[in-house]
């Protein structure tokens, strides 16, 4: 599984776990999750053509993270996952993500489209002014490669909100 895998090993702690007893059946339980996950996004069809499945995907990768992290889930013809990457981390409320980098990725790992995703700590998933602005400068970077974004998700703990399925995108 390419990048998936090495690319969250672990479930780190964070920084509101201190003083909490770990939770080893906890981290045991999200691991198995990424791994099935993982196993069905290889899959034709299966987990990144259906944006409630997707939405939780980034759920498990980035709802309970402290910080704002913006991940990228890079895709071959079919949809299939070739990597997913946290490209950027910022602060408890903002992260700058940067568009070349972005094409730069998928260019290396022969993408033909796209899943964004970005973790609100808040806990408001509702798509901000410069969520809807990054996601456009994205769309139009990738479209110069012929890279396409399919989705936007925008998670929390709670939940996880597609901006395509709000026809944002």
């Amino acid at each position: 599984m390419r990048a998936l895998s090495t690319s969250r090993a672990r479930v780190p702690m964070k920084e509101a776990d201190v003083g909490r007893p770990c939770q080893p059946s906890e981290d045991w339980a999200i691991e198995r999750a990424l791994r099935i996950l993982e196993s069905r996004a290889t899959t034709v069809g299966e987990l990144l053509s259906d944006p409630q499945t997707c939405g939780h995907f980034f759920r498990l990768r980035l709802g309970e993270e402290v910080r704002e992290h913006f991940e990228v889930a890079f895709l071959d013809n079919q949809h299939r996952l070739i990597a997913a990457e946290r490209l950027f981390s910022g602060s408890i409320q903002a992260t700058e993500v940067h568009p070349r980098v972005v094409v730069q990725r998928a260019l290396a790992l022969n993408a033909a489209a796209v899943l964004l995703a970005h973790n609100h700590p808040s806990g408001q998933a509702e798509p901000s002014t410069a969520d809807r602005a990054i996601t456009t400068r994205l769309r139009e970077a990738l479209a110069l490669i012929d890279v396409r974004v399919l989705d936007h998700f925008v998670v929390t703990a709670q939940q996880s909100v597609s901006m395509a399925t709000r026809g944002l995108i």
